[in-house]
Order: C-alpha cells, then structure tokens, then sequence
C-alpha cells in the first residue's frame, strides 16, 4: 500500500541504490560520448570546409596568365563564379563547425561539469543516511546480543538462588547472598530489555523516516537529475539538427549561384569572342594565276598586301635557294610545290627587301622586359590594331592623373601665396615642373601610338575593297620613321603565328639600315623613363648603400618617393636627378601624396 502511494517514482528502487549509482554515471558516459561526437563532426566540417577553400584556390585563375586572359569567355566566367560560390559553401560548412562548437559542445562541457557535481552531492547524502541506518542497525544488534545475555545471566542466578535455597547444608547468609544476586540479574536483564526496546523503536523510526523520507527525496532529486540530463541530451540533439537546416538558405543560394553560372554560358558569345581575339585583319588570297615558263615569258604575281600570302605568309625563296616555312592558308597543306624560280625581276626582289621583317630580337623590347616590339608590329593587323587602342587609353589614363595631379598642385600654390604662412609657393614648382615633364612625354607616347595606330587602320581593308599588291608597303615604312627607330625587326611570322627561322641576306641589310646614327639617338632617348615623385620621405636612420641599385642616406635626410614598398621591404627615393635608389622601407617615413593614396 505503501509503494502504491508513493506513485510512480524512483522510491520504487529505494534498496537499488547501488545500481542507481551505476545508472547515472551511464548516463554522464552517455552525454560526454554524444559531446566527443560531436566534436568529431565540428572537426570534420572544419577539415571540410579547409579542402573545398584549397580547391577553389587552386583552380583560380593565376594573375598574368592565359587563364586570366580566358576569363572573357562565359564558361570561363561561370566556372570562376561557381568557384567563388564554392569558396562560400566552404564558409558555410565553417559556420556549421562554429554553431555546433559554441551551441552544443562548449553547452555541454559546462553542463556536465554542473552535473557531476549535483550528482556527487546526492549520492553523498544518500551515502550518509545508509551509514546512519546502518550505525542504528549495529546498536540495535548490540543492544539485543546484551538483553539476551543479561536474561540468561538472571536465568542462572535465578536457578542457582533455587537450589542454594532447596539444599538444608547451605546456610542461610549464603542464600541470602544467592536471593541478592539473582535479583540483582533480573535487574539487570529488565534494564537491557528496556534499553532493546528504546533502541529497537528508535531504530524503526528512522528506517521508516530513511526508506520513506530521506532516501524516496535523494532518489527524487537524482529522478529529476537524471529526466534533465535526458531532456538536454534531446534539446543537443534538436539543435544538432537545427545548426544545419540555418545553413541550408546560404547553401541553397550558393547552389542557385552555380546553377545560374552555368545558365549564364552562351556558346555563340563565346565563337564571337573567338573572333574578336584571333581576328588578323588579312584578306583571303587571290586566285593563283597561271604561270607560263615558257620562252620568253616572266612570272607575274599579283598578292594583296593583307593576304595570307603576303611578306609574312606567303613562300620565299632565300638566296641560296632555300625556301622559306610561310604557310599560303591554314588548312592548305602545300605538298604540290611549284617548281623553283631562281631569278625574278629586281624590282620585285626590292619590294620584298623592303617589306620583310628580319629576324632579330628588339634589344628595346628585352629591356622593358616584353615578349614583343613596342608597337605589337608581331601581331596581325587587327590584333594590332586593338593592343595599340588599349595602350592609347592607358596612357591617356596616365595623363589625365598627371593633370589632375598638377591641377592639384596649381591650386595649393595659389593658396601658399595668398597665405604665405601656410607655405611656400616655390617648393612647389619643381614639382609643377616634373608634371609638365611628365604629361609632354606621355603626350608624345600618345602621339606615337596613334601614328601607328592610324597607320593600322589605313592598312586595314574593307569588305568591298579588292585585293591590292604590296607596292605601298615601302611608302609606309618611310613615311614613319619613328616605326623604324623604335620597332627593332622582329621574326618573320606566318599567318598561324609561327615564325620562319632563316635569316637572308635582306635581314642583314635592314639591320644595317636600323644601326644608323638616328637610330642610336633615337634608342639613347628610349632608355628608362624618369620615374615621377609620388610623395616624399624621412630618414630615420642612416644607411650606408653598398649593394648595386641601393643609395646612401643620412638621418634626418629629406627625400623624394618614386616607387612604394611593393611587400619586398625597399622603397625606391630620388635625392636628385642623377642619384636615385632602394633604401629599407623601415629605414624612413613616408610621406604619400593624397592622389597616390586614393589610387
């Protein structure tokens, strides 16, 4: 009845203490197993989320690579677009390892640090009340071994009493000594029995109070323990889930991102832009008249001057009547030569003279550290024509910051000398100086580009207009010089882009046409460019430059900036117009202009 009415509880175990004790430490193994899970899972996602990021790295285009150079294709630009949206799904996998570290594990650590201790404190007390019952139990028995002895000790001396008083040799002091003792036994074994009794309802009380009372709270604390732990275990669980389905909106755009990329590819987009980049500009070659060897007859050769089969494509033959490697089309394999010609009109021969292009690397070219002469003269005329226009824009780019720059300046000078306080108005002249130095050599580049640029595009033909010879190919070169001066040959390039590898006799004489004394001025004055000041600067210590390309400079030295730190540690100063150089970038203070900063 008893049971009935403490319902459906723990007290039902109250003599399980021990497998309680086992149950609850389960149940912490339990909840520190899940946590280690977990954590694996964060570890996993973090490890995840690293190699995708790796990948997306990896399969970036490399700066100053063809790679980069095919990103103005669509499927290009989608593969790059589902990398960048890869590289967020990553990120999402790393908020994924945050959220399960800071909302589950670091939760859980700290809860099952509250919990051992809560559940150490109960069983404590369940462990104090045993050992109390346990001490009543051992006095009760004490108190039972002595009343069971102290009856049977007042048995004896009753007994004993009997028979001294039954026998007529004993005298009667030693009856009277035998009454005393045996109720002096009785007494005793009444005091024992009443010391049983007190103890043995003493003992009942708090077994009752220790069954019924203390051990059903204990087991209850640890129920409502143990129903808390579960249900923590279960909201973990929950939020395990939760962490996840947050991340799927994110994870769902990237997908849409990817899914839009690769919608966004359009293949005619893509043949244009074929186009548009390996578009040369030549004409087709005419029709291939017939050539008559017969007595008394030449052989005539009418060719466009942008036809395939002109001074670059078309075949040559080299003094030593060697032939040249120049292709007449790109899907015409010439495998039916025509039979040598060993002499041809020298008028001819001069045209060709005058229109080949010698194989011979720019010196120019090598020293501004490209693969090509300066006025892309290796390009087909439509390639050309479009590497010149994207120049032409740079440098006009560079011109209008020099001006704005200037214009800058101007304006800082008019307030120094409307208050001279502020400044001086001559400190900044040099620097007015430079710029106006600076905008007529990029004006003059400008110029220069343009020349040739016009040139191109006169040279260009259209649709409707016919085939011409190469007669006007002379004209050209000598009605620009400069074209001369600054385009040191270059190798002789067929229409697929390869190069012919002979050098004829008429490449020995353009070079010797280049190595005129206008030549060397012109080349004198194509050395490096005088860099312009971006800014000026302070020693703070000195520095002694030994090294080739470093200068020296004293502490407290004021300098002018003409190259920032670009991550190597050397920052590159002019004191004056001859001595310029590196110094450590610790080794002074920079001060930038704000054009150069906002840039």
């Amino acid at each position: 009845m008893m049971e009935e009415r403490m319902g459906n509880c723990w007290s039902y175990t109250k003599d399980q203490f021990d497998n309680l004790e086992k149950h609850t430490q389960s149940g912490i193994e339990f909840v520190e197993r899940y946590s280690k899970f977990v954590k694996e899972r964060s570890d996993i996602e973090i490890s995840y989320a690293k190699q995708i990021r790796n990948l997306s790295k990896k399969y970036q285009p490399k700066k100053n690579s063809r790679e980069e150079e095919e990103n103005k294709y669509t499927s290009c630009r989608a593969f790059l677009s589902t990398l960048n949206e890869l590289n967020d799904y990553a990120g999402q996998h790393e908020v994924i390892a945050e959220n399960l570290t800071s909302q589950i594990i670091t939760e859980l650590s700290r809860y099952l640090t509250e919990l051992k201790a809560e559940r150490k404190s109960h069983f404590h007390d369940g462990r104090k009340a045993q050992q109390q019952i346990e001490s009543l139990w051992k006095q009760l028995e004490s108190s039972k071994r002595r009343f069971e002895r102290d009856c049977k000790e007042a048995d004896r001396a009753q007994q004993y009493f009997e028979r001294m008083d039954a026998d007529i040799n004993v005298t009667k002091a030693d009856v009277e000594k035998a009454r005393q003792q045996a109720q002096m036994r009785h007494q005793i074994a009444a005091d024992s029995k009443t010391e049983y009794s007190n103890y043995l309802t003493k003992f009942n009380q708090e077994q009752n109070e220790h069954y019924y009372t203390l051990i059903p709270n204990i087991f209850q604390k640890l129920q409502e323990m143990e129903e808390r732990r579960i249900e923590r275990v279960g909201v973990s669980m929950k939020t395990y889930a939760e962490v996840d389905r947050e991340v799927l909106p994110i994870v769902g755009k990237c997908l849409d991102g990817m899914t839009k990329a690769a919608e966004s590819i359009e293949p005619k987009t893509d043949s244009k832009q074929v186009v548009e980049s390996y578009k040369s500009g030549f004409e087709p070659p005419g029709d291939v008249e017939f050539e008559d060897y017969g007595p008394g007859q030449t052989m005539k050769r009418t060719v466009s001057e942008t036809s395939l089969s002109n001074s670059r494509g078309e075949a040559k033959e080299r003094p030593g009547g060697g032939k040249s490697k120049g292709k007449l089309w790109p899907f015409i394999k010439n495998k039916n030569k025509s039979p040598k010609q060993n002499k041809e009109p020298l008028s001819n021969r001069f045209n060709e003279f005058m229109a080949s292009k010698p194989k011979m690397t720019c010196l120019r070219s090598l020293r501004r550290g490209g693969s090509g002469p300066e006025d892309f003269s290796h390009l087909p005329p439509e390639q050309r024509r479009k590497k010149l226009q994207a120049k032409i824009d740079d440098i006009n780019k560079d011109i209008q910051k020099e001006m704005d720059q200037k214009d800058a300046l101007t304006k800082m000078k008019g307030v120094y000398e409307k208050n001279p306080q502020m400044g001086d108005p001559a400190s900044v002249d040099p620097r007015l100086v430079e710029m106006a130095m600076n905008i007529e050599k990029l004006q003059s580049e400008v110029q220069k580009f343009e020349g040739w640029l016009a040139e191109v595009e006169g040279r260009l033909p259209s649709r409707s207009d016919p085939p011409r010879r190469q007669s006007g190919l002379y004209e050209s070169q000598n009605s620009n010089s400069t074209m001369v001066d600054n385009n040191c040959a270059q190798d002789r390039e067929s229409p697929d882009g390869s190069y012919t590898e002979e050098q004829s006799s008429e490449t020995q004489v353009k070079v010797a046409i280049a190595n005129t004394p206008e030549f060397d001025d012109e080349f004198d004055d194509g050395d490096e460019e005088t860099l312009p000041t971006i800014g000026t600067c302070k020693a703070v210590y000195s520095f002694e430059g030994h090294n080739e390309g470093t200068i020296s400079v004293t502490e407290g030295e004021l300098l002018f900036v003409i190259e920032q730190d670009k991550g190597d540690g050397w920052t590159r100063i002019r004191r004056n117009e001859e001595e310029e150089g590196y110094v450590p970038t610790s080794y002074v203070e920079v001060f930038l202009e704000t054009n150069t900063k906002d840039s």
